[in-house]
Parts: structure tokens; sequence; C-alpha cells
């Protein structure tokens, strides 16, 4: 036990560090912005345009590990982008939550040049209970502690993050700070993490079939729930207050929009919002909340996750009449889709022009080095 408190101790304080963080001014060139004196993170005088990097649901094996991530990350350095952020599954879901697998995800994190985002997958703790020996909670637990056991992201540069405090999330000794809920601020843009979860969202307990019920831990859905509604309507405050152009989510589960049976996550009545499977729903109660903000907004909304392993920007979500609500956006992320090699390693590069009508603009990145079916010419 000591020795592991001091490893996760050790590799905290290596997170800790600050770097100044200079930023790409437009999408390709070289020269820096100062900071935002009115937003977190960074972003020049508020209607430049710049770049970030979207990825998430790797490596789930060896190869894509000592191959496919690093080839990715390569290519990530390679480009001028404001921030990058992983939306979580940083193992595959038969694999065993050990420290290794924590510190490599963490390494990876530090070597992206763009200050690093990441929000926890529920490979990553939620279904850590499939391995014997394994708890759920204290692998979240070990994760708050590692990756956020400050207010400053990731990466080999950094920005100072807003940091939910209340309300409370559920730990093993019981009601903690949600650390790993996060906001910044980059330009006129409002961005958030979220820790929504696959896997019936903690909700159910393990079964990726949802054949059949089997109870998960209703009082830590309960506290995170909360405290993600809060977060998300917090969100939309500060973005109104700050008259953002736009909002981005960032977070795991893909939790269903409607009844078409290739969207990936459960599916529900699209203007209800209710899973029509008949199993408890792990979503609604936050899709039904997150849906009013939207409306109210008015301006573009992202939602961004992965979980379903497959790349995707569409727009699923309608209102009560069955209205498809124009500005919001779901934007699935690459994942690991086929466990044999590195041909899924990809990531998704998103424009951001604060100035522009709908402010996101979306641009998939094809990593050159794990092109396998095509390889590059």
């Amino acid at each position: 036990m000591k020795k592991n408190h001091l490893l996760w101790m050790a590799a905290l304080a290596g997170a800790a560090v600050m770097i100044a963080v200079p930023l790409a001014r437009g999408f390709g060139d070289d020269r820096n912005n100062d900071h935002d004196s009115d937003h977190t993170g960074a972003g020049g005088n508020g209607a430049d345009p710049y770049a970030i990097g979207l990825w998430g649901d790797l490596p789930y094996s060896a190869t894509q590990a000592t191959v496919g991530v690093p080839n990715l990350i390569a290519d990530m350095n390679s480009q001028h982008l404001a921030f990058t952020a992983h939306d979580g599954d940083i193992l595959s879901g038969s694999d065993k939550c050990t420290d290794a697998v924590y510190t490599q995800a963490l390494t990876f994190f530090n070597s992206l040049r763009a200050p690093a985002i990441y929000t926890p997958g529920d490979n990553d703790w939620v279904d850590c209970d499939r391995q014997p020996g394994f708890d759920a909670l204290t692998q979240l637990d070990k994760e708050r502690g590692l990756f956020f056991g400050t207010p400053f992201t990731l990466g080999l540069q950094r920005f100072k993050e807003e940091v939910q405090a209340s309300p409370k999330c559920l730990g093993v000794s019981g009601p903690v700070p949600c650390v790993e809920n996060r906001r910044w601020h980059v330009g006129r843009v409002t961005y958030a993490t979220l820790n929504i979860q696959g896997s019936c969202n903690n909700l159910c307990g393990d079964n990726p079939n949802r054949s059949a019920y089997i109870p998960g831990n209703q009082a830590e859905y309960d506290a995170r729930t909360a405290a993600n509604i809060a977060w998300m309507q917090d969100t939309f405050a500060e973005a109104n207050a700050g008259h953002s152009a736009a909002v981005m989510f960032i977070t795991q589960a893909d939790p269903g929009f409607n009844q078409d049976s290739s969207q990936g996550g459960p599916l529900r009545n699209p203007m209800t919002l209710a899973e029509t499977d008949g199993l408890p729903d792990g979503f609604q109660t936050f899709l039904v909340a997150l849906r009013a903000q939207v409306i109210a907004f008015k301006r573009p909304v992202a939602y961004v996750h992965g979980d379903s392993h497959y790349f995707r920007i569409d727009k699923p979500l309608l209102d009560a009449t069955g209205m498809r609500l124009e500005n919001f956006t779901r934007v699935e992320t690459f994942g690991d889709n086929q466990q044999n090699g590195v041909n899924d390693v990809h990531w998704l590069k998103v424009l951001v022009d604060p100035g522009s009508r709908e402010v996101f603009a979306y641009q998939p990145q094809i990593v050159p080095g794990n092109r396998t079916a095509v390889p590059a010419p």
C-alpha cells in the first residue's frame, strides 16, 4: 500500500509543473497569442481563429500503445493546436486497470506539445470491476489524484482550468469534489468536461449486451449525475455571462439520442429521451436537462464523446415535439474499432472561428503512419 501511495504522489508531483502557454494565432502560422484577460485558458483577443485536437478510446492494444498512439501524438505535435482533449478509455475493456496503464497514459498526455485535457472513460474505472482485485471507485480515486490533482491541464504547455467543487461526487471514503469536471475558455468559446460513462453510466452493472439488468452503484450514480447537471448548467450560465459564441462539452459515454440502431448508444425515444429497452436509464435525466439548456442558449453547442468507436458528426437531438435542434452537433471521435492494429488510430482537428456562423468546422486527421488498408503515398 505504501509503495503504491508513493508511486502516485511521485507521479502527481511530476504532473504539477506548469509551463507558459504560447498558442498559434491562426490555423497554421507560428505567431503566439497572449492570454485572454477575460478568460481562463488561452486565446488571444477572442476573435482569432484557432484549432484543437480531439481523440479517445486509445490505446486498446500493445501495438497501438507502442506504434499507433506515438504516431498520432507526433502528428498532433506537428500542427498548431490551442489544446488537445482525450475523451476517455485509456485501455480496452478486457485489460486490467493496473498502475502501469495510468502512468503510461500520463506519459502520453505529457508528451503532447499543446495543453492536454483528459476526461475518464468507463474502461478506466467503471468497468475495472470486471477484473478480480479491482474496484471501480478505488480506480476513480487514483485517476482523480494522478490526472486531476492540480487545477492545470496536462501536456508540455499548460493553462489553468476551472474545477468543480460542488455538489460532491463519491469516492471510496465518501463525498469528494468532482475534480475531473473542468471548464476553460479559449477566445470566445466555452469548453467543459463531464464525467459521464458508458456501461449505463454506473447505474447498471457490467453487462455490455444489456440483455438483463445488473445493479450498479446507485448512490455513486446519483451524486455524479447531480454534479454533472449542475456543471453543465453552470457552463451555459458562464457562457451567457461572457457572451461566448459557442459551447463544447467533452465526455466519454455515447448516451444514444434516438431510435437509430446504427448510432451505437442505447436506443431512446427522441422526444422523451427515455430508453426504449425498459432497462434502467443512466442518461435520460442528464439529456433532458441538457436539451433545455441547448434550446435556451440558441448558439452552437458541440457534444463530443467516444465510447462507440465510430467516427461521426451528426445532429441527432430533437425537441419534445420532434423538431431537430439545429444548434446541437454530436461529435464522436475516432476510437479502436479494429483491435488488430492501428487502422483506426486517428484524431479529429476542429477549426474554431468564433466570428463564423457555425463556429466549429471539423477536419478528420488520418495519421499517415497509421494507414494500413490504403498506405500513405
